[in-house]
């Protein structure tokens, strides 16, 4: 066994423990089964046995025959209520593991070099994660069924007839053995499977994220036949590894028919006296017992082989869920709304900072140091790629950083996440909208708003005029991404979400991207006011924010420069 399948292996039995009383009971429930399927066998064999050799009047067998009814209807209740308490166990654990692992990528920083594409993500934690159902709902029972029943079964034939119980023993090893051998190609052809499938997955989500630039370039024929293709080659794999899985299947189910067919072909040449490996004769009860048990000994083991598959395809799953998205989390993450948290203007000091690029292959700058007093406004410019945005993040705690950041005075590693939140208000140069109301973009920010501090809001965005022209005004509902709004709108649309938050540090990348110079202006001046007694850092082109801020520092070459202010200095005590 490979380190893969052992870590595969604990992995799986510690998500066990999540199925709660419902697995427990499905591994239960067909052991209780199995106890009951010998006596009723014992039970059937004992009426035809009194029935053909001592001509037992059927008024004699009716109370047997009823245990038999009986004990027939108790088994198929206790099947029905192991087959469903493995499904609720299977759901349980699968629904605590999506919830684990969508924690775990909300706690991690959106901006981590490892974090998994969107479409990959989605891919593992709802394809990846439902390929573990079959594992629990039906590979666990059959495991516990085949190492418990047959050795059960045949405690209970050895001493009947040692003859049967030897052949019981030579034979039933081999359907596990060949499971072992089958199992590794399968393995090897299941994980090959479950790669292609995040790959699909995900190239399907990039594409379609992107398919206006498809249209625009012409790209959506080429694009749509490489998906198809793409899908294809999937398909062909999906068939190669349900090949081998028939193929074990078949393998498996001859050689227990094979041991049905020994016991039969002994329990037969022994009543024609052909055979005399008994000190005793075999009785019809015994021999009846032996051909209704035959079959019985073999089917955990067959039940086993048809579900062994859905062991290779949870371990697969598994390794393709640490693949994309990092070891399995062993509880979810508690993640709670950040609520504004009203303090004074925080300091901001950088002390030979250098910043790369997500791969650190390359530094975007370079012994950077800054102090920014509590309620400055500094104004960062540079060309594109500069590292403007690199810079605003990583005082936001959202990238790695060479040197040392304090907020306040405390290092920034040191602040909590939460405290971080409630603090620091960021807005991204592509902010993000959801499909929702323009009510529900804005109350992201602080979903207890009351409907008055959400159109208070909106209208220091100067959306207000927007808003009025709609007929739903808020209630409209945008597309994701923000379709249906210019880039404008959209902009001031996150924008609102500052109003609502009382941050006592502001970091804004390019807040007046895609408005005229009047409407600049205006916005500018609406920011000012509220930042207030906050400190702002905005990152900007735009030569108009720089001259309204208190000073302004230029990226050029990987170094941080001091522009002279063109504004009077002013108060930030």
């Amino acid at each position: 066994m490979s380190q893969e399948d052992r870590h595969a292996g604990k992995m799986l039995a510690r998500l066990q423990r999540h199925g709660g009383l419902a697995l427990w009971l499905a591994l239960l429930a067909p052991l209780c089964g199995g106890g009951l399927l010998a006596w009723q066998a014992w039970t059937l064999a004992e009426v035809l046995g009194r029935a053909i050799e001592e001509r037992a009047a059927p008024g004699l067998l009716l109370p047997s025959i009823t245990l038999i009814f009986c004990l027939l209807l108790v088994r198929a209740g206790l099947g029905a209520i192991g087959e469903m308490a493995g499904i609720a166990g299977a759901e349980a654990i699968k629904r605590q593991l999506r919830q684990a692992l969508f924690s775990q990528l909300l706690a991690r920083s959106p901006r981590d070099a490892d974090a998994a594409p969107s479409g990959v993500a989605a891919a593992a934690i709802v394809d990846q994660v439902e390929a573990l159902d079959g594992y629990f709902a039906r590979y666990l029972p059959a495991m516990v069924q085949a190492g418990l029943l047959p050795l059960i079964f045949g405690a209970m034939i050895l001493p009947l007839d040692w003859v049967a119980g030897v052949l019981f023993l030579i034979t039933a090893p081999l359907i596990p053995l060949f499971m072992a051998l089958v199992g590794w190609g399968a393995q090897i052809a299941t994980d090959r499977q479950a790669q292609a499938l995040s790959r699909l997955s995900g190239r399907f989500s990039d594409r379609l994220r992107g398919i206006l630039t498809l249209k625009l370039f012409g790209r959506e024929a080429a694009e749509t036949e490489d998906i198809v293709a793409a899908s294809e080659a999937l398909r062909q794999r999906t068939l190669k590894v349900l090949r081998i899985a028939f193929l074990s299947s078949a393998v498996l189910e001859f050689f227990a028919a094979l041991g049905v067919a020994g016991i039969a072909l002994y329990v037969g040449l022994t009543f024609i006296d052909y055979l005399h490996l008994r000190s005793t004769p075999l009785t019809l009860e015994a021999g009846m017992f032996l051909l209704l048990m035959a079959p019985e000994v073999y089917n955990p083991l067959r039940l086993l082989a048809s579900h062994y598959h859905d062991r290779a395809v949870a371990k697969a799953g598994l390794a393709e869920i640490e693949r994309q998205l990092g070891a399995l989390p062993r509880a979810a993450f508690v993640l709670e709304d950040v609520a504004p948290r009203p303090g004074p203007a925080i300091a901001v000091s950088l002390t030979n900072v250098t910043l790369r690029t997500p791969d650190r292959m390359r530094a975007v700058l370079k012994g950077a140091s800054l102090a920014v007093a509590p309620g400055e406004h500094v104004a960062i410019l540079g060309p594109s790629g500069s590292g403007k945005t690199t810079l605003l993040e990583t005082l936001a705690g959202l990238r790695e950083m060479d040197g040392g950041i304090t907020l306040d005075g405390v290092r920034l590693n040191q602040w909590s996440d939460g405290d971080l939140r409630a603090r620091v208000f960021v807005l991204t140069q592509k902010p993000r909208l959801i499909h929702a109301s323009l009510r529900d973009n804005v109350a992201l920010a602080r979903p207890d708003a009351t409907i008055g501090e959400i159109d208070g809001a909106v209208e220091r965005a100067a959306l207000d005029g927007l808003v009025h022209a709609l007929p739903q005004g808020l209630e409209t509902l945008i597309g994701e991404d923000g379709v249906g709004l210019s880039g404008g709108q959209a902009q001031r649309l996150a924008l609102a979400r500052l109003f609502l938050r009382d941050p006592g540090l502001i970091l804004l990348d390019e807040p007046t991207a895609h408005l005229d110079a009047a409407l600049e202006t205006d916005i500018i001046d609406r920011l000012l006011d509220y930042a207030e007694g906050r400190t702002l850092i905005v990152a900007t082109h735009s030569a108009r924010i720089a001259m309204r801020m208190d000073r302004a520092y230029r990226i050029a070459a990987g170094a941080l420069f001091d522009v002279p202010a063109r504004r009077p200095s002013r108060s930030v005590a």
